[in-house]
């Protein structure tokens, strides 16, 4: 029997998606699902959701278990084939409002602040001492276990476990099948959707759409430049950074606007407080979406009480698709987040880069790419810098790193000086407490 195990389960949103996923498919439907977290009321919801999906859908043929706590972490991973990943160390209360708070004392403010800027690292060196343990375990328990990490800072976490640990690795972001779509859908260009060609290579968050053809070879970036320019000038929408990529760098990017508002030094600048507006920037967006995201699971929760009742299908995360290849031996094409072993030739070996893969029973397998064009690997570099630092931080536990890594990243450089960005680091180490023991 394969299994499968999901930690931080008590993500119930997104565990109801994978999971409900590998109930959906005929190689995956009778696997064992071990669900993992620290959270004894998160995690009881998710088995009530995941259970209601496999009477209702999977007739029952999974076997669902749960494991609460770090001492039963081994049991959960115990001969585990597949581990996929979600923990979001801290939650939202207290730490993602903390990441978002004491900056905002500094003047310094975010969007999303899960991936890079000042919350991005934080988090990361939040994470990376529990995935450490994750791994001295799997190494233990399931050594030839393939880790699936959806948990951002994607290329942070996946970048430390795949150069510091013996798991197989590869790091996982849903934007990357959605990007060329929903660009054409934006720009009604919907009839340009069936046999599109295309390719994406970069780091996650910030892959870029290199090319992207028509079913007959038609290069369809002359016609998305001319729609994008015009659409910004005529109109305020959802999208306005990052068709400004398009305008000024050329290409398109595989993240949204909102979190690549926060990538760069470009666009959220207390001197230009005019531009939030002009670019249609969501500041604040993620502790929003938290709040929006707990009232729902608790109405939806409520509903299946009630009747027991849910359905799912199958839906366009990766993970299942991989599982399934790996098992059934079936070639599946991904965009994967891993080392960088000569695959763009123009950004450095120990980044974490996102690039096309193959999946089939040996695994994930990177396809080189070679370079990017200049100005997106300069784009690219300007996050890598400070990712490599937090990984640094974390393996070394020297704090000046920390310190490093804040003052290369472009929007808190762009923003305060470096007594400022000292300052603010040290506060949000002491507000973290325990979380950040590394570094106390």
């Amino acid at each position: 029997m394969i299994k499968i195990t999901f930690m931080g389960a008590g993500s119930t949103i997104f565990a109801r998606n994978v999971l409900g996923d590998c109930m959906c498919t005929p190689a995956l439907c009778e696997s064992e699902i071990a669900l993992y977290d620290i959270d004894s009321k998160r995690l009881a919801d998710s088995e009530i959701i995941l259970q209601a999906i496999n009477k209702n859908v999977n007739q029952g043929r999974a076997v669902i278990k749960t494991y609460l706590g770090t001492a039963n972490r081994k049991a959960a991973l115990q001969n585990a084939d597949f581990v996929v990943n979600a923990i979001q160390v801290g939650g939202y209360d207290p730490c993602t409002i903390t990441d978002f708070e004491i900056p905002k004392k500094y003047g310094l403010r975010q969007t999303i602040a899960d991936t890079l800027g000042i919350g991005g690292i934080m988090r990361g060196l939040r994470t990376i001492p529990i995935l450490r343990e994750f791994a001295a375990d799997m190494e233990e328990v399931c050594p030839n276990a393939l880790f699936l990490n959806y948990t951002n800072p994607m290329a942070i976490l996946t970048g430390y476990m795949q150069r510091y640990t013996k798991i197989r690795t590869v790091g996982l972001c849903h934007s990357v099948q959605v990007c060329s779509e929903m660009l054409l859908k934006s720009l009604d260009m919907e009839d340009r959707l069936e046999g599109r060609r295309e390719l994406i290579a970069g780091i996650n968050h910030m892959g870029w759409l290199l090319k992207l053809e028509d079913k007959d070879g038609n290069d369809l970036y002359p016609e998305i430049r001319r729609r994008a320019a015009e659409k910004n000038l005529k109109e305020r929408h959802t999208d306005m950074v990052r068709f400004e990529y398009i305008n000024q760098f050329g290409y398109y990017c595989t993240e949204s606007s909102e979190h690549n508002a926060e990538y760069n030094p470009l666009f959220i600048k207390s001197k230009y407080p005019d531009m939030i507006e002009q670019y249609n920037i969501p500041l604040d967006e993620y502790p929003r979406r938290c709040i929006k995201q707990i009232a729902e699971w608790d109405a939806e929760k409520a509903s299946i009480l009630k009747d027991g009742r849910i359905t799912h299908e199958r839906s366009h995360e990766y993970a299942s698709y991989i599982m399934e290849a790996v098992v059934l031996n079936k070639p599946y094409k991904i965009g994967g987040n891993v080392l960088n072993t000569g695959l763009i030739d123009n950004l450095p070996s120990d980044a974490c880069v996102e690039v096309p893969c193959l999946v089939d029973g040996n695994g994930i397998t990177p396809c080189h790419v070679g370079r990017l064009p200049v100005q997106l690997a300069a784009m690219n570099m300007t996050n890598i810098n400070p990712q490599l630092l937090t990984i640094e931080a974390a393996v070394t536990r020297d704090r000046s790193h920390i310190y490093q890594a804040a003052m290369l990243d472009p929007h808190t450089a762009a923003e305060l000086n470096i007594a400022d960005i000292r300052s603010m680091c040290d506060e949000l180490i002491a507000a973290h407490g325990s979380y950040m023991a590394d570094f106390s």
